[in-house]
């Protein structure tokens, strides 16, 4: 574990006697990735959000995989583990359950998190603990040099697929609703006030929090999300939100109703429709269905949604796990190890 000079015991928490300001979780290590990386704006973006948290440094903790984006916990002023390939949200699961006060936050890229460590991101997500899972998506193996990735679109050639390649993509933000995690958001390195909103909000969640982050590869992915070329572009995305109807477009005056369980585009000024008929995004609803609908919009044909998907609140892991606990020590007392060992779970072998 990388411990950047942080503040001694006796004056923990003297960071939140003052202001923070995004400065303070910077380090002194040179930030190595390609120039024109959407991996800057991020990291501008989450140490922003950091200094307005009222949380003091050495409460953080950022735990990464292997890939680009893993580099992370290098660069962020706080505690932080480079662990191995996929097992972020393992060894992030073991910080947050040992110690719950801690503000936990993994680090992964759609190669890490979403081929060798998609078992333990979805676990991750349906055991609900309250950590924050940012998802670096650029559609390709970028530190490996080029292969095509778990998220690459059918039909990609790569190095590794010269020919195309023949699989279908994994969609991150379906696998995050399939996995039941309570906060899910899309949002793009292109629009670094939209994707500060979404990273501050996912950071208030209470329980697992995952966001999708839609960047190019500069070097083997050129392009791959250029079409979401910051706030100005109204025509290729839908932007979410809560209680607001789904409308894109010059003057919003595109919509999304469903005819036949589909999703059709309308145009507000020129087409029949019922004004009921224009979808009102819930992030609170209890069936996420409505949110599965909107992550299969795509281009040519739809826009791409950004922003929060859902956001619902259930008990968080961590929360059953004390109770129950605690539960079991005013039933039957403290443990001791003497007794563990006399328990009747233990025996001789001749």
């Amino acid at each position: 574990m990388n411990d950047p000079a942080l503040p001694a015991a006796s004056t923990a928490g003297d960071d939140c006697l003052r202001r923070q300001v995004p400065k303070d979780f910077a380090t002194d290590q040179e930030v190595r990735w390609c120039p024109g990386c959407g991996d800057f704006s991020v990291l501008n973006s989450v140490r922003k959000t950091l200094a307005g948290l009222g949380i003091p440094r050495e409460r953080f903790v950022f735990v990464s995989g292997i890939g680009c984006s893993s580099r992370f916990p290098y660069y962020v002023n706080t505690y932080g583990f480079h662990t191995i390939h996929g097992r972020a949200p393992a060894v992030a699961m073991g910080v947050k359950c040992a110690n719950p006060e801690l503000s936990v936050w993994v680090i992964t890229g759609d190669g890490d998190g979403l081929s060798i460590g998609t078992n333990h991101l979805i676990h991750c997500l349906r055991r609900n603990l309250d950590l924050h899972v940012l998802l670096f998506n650029n559609r390709i193996y970028g530190l490996t040099k080029g292969q095509y990735s778990p998220t690459s679109e059918f039909g990609k050639r790569t190095k590794s697929s010269p020919l195309g390649t023949i699989e279908q993509p994994i969609h991150p933000i379906h696998t995050a609703l399939a996995a039941q995690a309570t906060f899910v958001a899309r949002t793009a390195y292109s629009d670094p006030r939209h994707m500060a909103e979404v990273i501050e909000a996912a950071a208030r969640h209470r329980g697992a929090s995952f966001v999708e982050i839609l960047q190019n590869c500069r070097v083997f992915n050129e392009g791959a999300f250029d079409q979401l070329g910051g706030k100005s572009d109204v025509e290729h995305r839908v932007l979410l939100e809560h209680g607001k109807p789904l409308c894109f477009g010059p003057g919003g005056r595109r919509g999304i109703v469903i005819r036949n369980m589909q999703p059709v585009v309308v145009d507000l000024d020129r087409d029949e429709y019922d004004e009921r008929e224009v979808l009102v995004h819930d992030t609170t609803a209890a069936s996420p269905a409505l949110a599965a609908l909107l992550a299969t919009l795509e281009p040519p044909d739809f826009p791409t949604a950004l922003g929060v998907f859902r956001d619902v609140r259930r008990p968080t892991y961590e929360e059953l796990l004390l109770e129950q606990n605690r539960r079991f020590v005013a039933e039957r007392g403290a443990g001791t190890i003497e007794r563990l060992l006399d328990g009747g779970l233990a025996w001789e072998i001749d």
